[in-house]
C-alpha cells in the first residue's frame, strides 16, 4: 500500500540459505516440471478493491476487464480480461459527521479517494437498523463489489482500521507516533462493525464473504497520524484480544460459515513472527493465515510455508501485494518465488489502478481522478492470470523462474517462466517424469510472450513451438515471461 512504499527495502532482509538464492535463470537453462510433488488447489487470482474502486466502482468495463477473461476494449486498445475471481473489500473508517461534538481527526496527508467510508457512524447505537448506520455510504466501493460477485468472484471483507471514533485519537490514519491506536473498550465494537457488514452484505448485497480479516499490517508502525491512507498499528497481542470478539460477533449472526484470516501482515518474516507469537486457542479461531508479499524477492517464504501449511494446516494466501515496476518483470519474479517457496493456494494485487506511476496496470491521475496508461504490468499478469486457473493443481518445477499447473480433467499442463537473465536464452522444460505427453496436433504447444522491455510482443499468441518427445525447447528474449500450454498430458 501507498503509506508504506519507502519503508519496503528496510522491510526485507537478506533471503536466507544458498537453497533460497537461485532466482536467476542462466544462459540455456533446463526445467525439470515434478508432478509427484503437488502444492494444493489453485484458488484464484484477485484485487483489494478500495481505493480505485471508490473512484471507478461503477464502470462496467473495469469489472470485466479484472473479472472476466473476455476482450474489452479500453481507451481504443481490445485488452485480454485479466480473469480474476477474489475481490477484497475494504470496510472504511472514515465518515464526516459528529457525535457528541466529536468527530473524525483527519490526517493532512490523506488524499479524498482513500477516505473509504466506513458504516456505523455513531457510537451510541449499535443496532444496524438505527440512524446510528448510514447503509448509503461507500457507493461506489459497494458496486464493483457487487460487479464482482456477479461476474463469478468470491470476496474477503478486510479493514485498515478501525472506524475513527474507536481509534484513541479519533484518526484512522494511525497514532502519532504509530503505536496501538485501537481503544481498549472497543475491540468488540470493531468486531461488531465487520460482522454487521457481512450480515448486510448477505442479506441486502447478495454478497456472501467467504472470510473477513480485522486487520491490514497490524505489526507495522508506519501508521501515524500523518500517514496518507487509513492504518492502524496492534500489536500481536492486542490482535489475540480482537479474535474472540471476531468469532462471537459473527456467530451470533449466524455467520458460522465465513472464516477467520489474519493478519495480513506487511511481509513473510512478519508473519511468521506474529503467527508464532498466538497461541493454540488463538490460532485455532483462523482459518487462513493472509501475507502480503511486500519483501519482494527476500524473507523467508520457505519458513512460513512450513510453519502454517505443514504445521499447522492452515490456507495460506499472498492477500496483497504490489510493486512500483511497471514493466512487470518484478511482478513475475516475486510470483514465481511465491510458487516456488510461499505456495499460496490465491495470489492478490492490492490496486490494479493506481495514479504513481508503475504501482497500477492501469494508471489514473490523482488530480483529475481520469484513467489512463495501460503499464506492461497488464499483459505479464495476464499471463499468469488467464492460464492458471482455479482448481488447478500447483506442481513442482523446482525453479524461482517457473510456475507449473495441471488441469486434470483438460489432461493440460500450464508452465508459466520468466527470463531473469540479461540476455536471450532458451529454456528447455523436461516433462520426462510424466506419463503421457502429446501435446496438440503435431506437438504443437500454444505459447504467448510478453517483452517488459517493452518490445513489440505484449501479450502476443504463438503456434510455432512443439514438443520433442517428453521436453520443450523455448527461446526467451532478456526479460521475457511466456506461457506455454501442453495438452495431451497425463500423471
Amino acid at each position: 500500500m501507498l503509506g508504506r512504499r519507502a519503508l519496503l527495502a528496510a522491510a526485507g532482509g537478506a533471503v536466507a540459505g544458498t537453497a533460497l538464492a537461485t532466482g536467476t535463470a542462466h544462459a540455456d537453462a533446463t526445467v525439470a516440471i515434478s508432478p509427484g510433488t503437488k502444492y494444493g488447489t489453485w484458488e484464484g487470482w484477485g484485487t483489494s478493491l478500495a481505493w480505485w474502486a471508490n473512484v471507478f466502482g461503477a464502470r462496467d468495463d473495469f469489472a470485466d476487464l479484472w473479472f472476466t477473461t473476455k476482450t474489452t476494449t479500453y481507451n481504443g486498445t481490445a485488452l485480454p480480461g485479466l480473469g480474476m475471481n477474489i475481490a477484497r473489500y475494504n470496510l472504511g473508517a472514515c465518515s464526516t459527521n459528529s457525535v457528541n461534538g466529536e468527530s473524525m481527526v483527519v490526517s493532512p496527508n490523506i488524499p479524498a479517494f482513500k477516505q473509504i467510508e466506513g458504516y456505523w457512524q455513531d457510537w451510541n447505537n449499535e443496532d444496524p437498523a438505527s440512524s446510528a448506520w448510514d447503509w448509503t455510504a461507500d457507493t461506489n466501493q459497494r458496486a464493483a463489489l457487487t460487479k464482482a460477485v456477479a461476474r463469478g468472484a468470491i470476496t474477503e471483507l478486510f479493514a485498515n482500521s478501525p472506524m475513527w471514533w474507536m481509534c484513541s485519537n479519533h484518526n484512522p490514519s494511525g497514532a502519532s507516533g504509530g503505536g496501538n491506536n485501537l481503544q481498549t473498550w472497543n475491540y468488540r465494537q470493531h468486531a461488531s462493525h465487520l460482522a454487521a457488514v457481512a450480515l448486510r452484505a448477505k442479506n441486502n448485497w447478495g454478497v456472501n464473504f467467504a472470510t473477513v480479516d480485522p486487520f491490514n499490517e497490524p505489526a507495522s508502525t508506519w501508521w501515524t497520524a500523518t500517514g496518507t491512507q487509513e492504518g492502524c498499528h496492534m500489536d500481536p497481542a492486542v490482535q489475540a484480544a480482537v479474535l474472540p470478539y471476531m468469532r462471537s460477533e459473527l456467530d451470533k449472526r449466524g455467520l458460522q460459515s465465513i472464516r477467520i484470516s489474519a493478519s495480513d501482515e506487511t511481509n513473510y518474516d512478519t508473519a511468521r513472527s506474529t503467527w508464532n507469537s498466538f497461541n493454540a486457542t488463538t490460532k485455532g479461531l483462523v482459518s487462513q493465515v493472509n501475507v502480503h508479499g511486500y519483501q519482494g524477492a527476500n524473507g523467508r517464504r520457505d519458513l512460513l510455508y512450513t510453519d502454517v501449511v505443514t504445521t499447522a494446516g492452515k490456507k495460506l494466501w499472498n492477500s496483497e501485494t504490489g510493486d512500483s515496476d511497471g514493466t512487470g518483470w518484478s511482478l513475475a519474479r516475486n510470483l514465481c518465488y511465491d510458487f516456488r517457496w510461499l505456495h499460496p493456494t490465491a495470489w492478490v494485487y492490492w490496486q490494479v489502478m493506481d495514479p504513481t506511476a508503475g504501482w497500477g496496470m492501469i494508471k489514473y491521475d490523482a488530480n483529475t481522478l481520469q484513467p489512463g496508461a495501460i503499464e506492461t504490468k497488464y499483459y505479464v499478469m495476464a499471463q499468469f492470470s488467464r492460464h492458471i486457473r482455479p482448481g488447478m493443481t500447483i506442481l513442482d518445477a523446482g525453479s524461482s523462474y517457473t510456475a507449473a499447473a495441471y488441469d486434470a480433467a483438460a489432461r493440460r499442463l500450464v508452465i508459466v517462466a520468466i527470463n531473469t537473465a540479461s540476455s536471450a536464452q532458451t529454456l528447455t522444460f523436461d516433462l520426462s517424469r510424466f506419463t503421457t505427453v502429446t501435446g496438440g496436433t503435431n506437438g504443437l504447444v500454444p505459447r504467448w510472450n510478453t517483452h517488459t522491455s517493452g518490445g513489440t510482443d505484449r501479450y502476443r499468441a504463438y503456434s510455432d513451438t512443439r514438443l520433442n518427445g517428453k521436453s520443450v525447447a523455448v527461446p526467451f528474449a532478456a526479460g521475457a515471461v511466456q506461457t506455454l500450454q501442453i495438452d495431451g498430458v497425463t500423471i
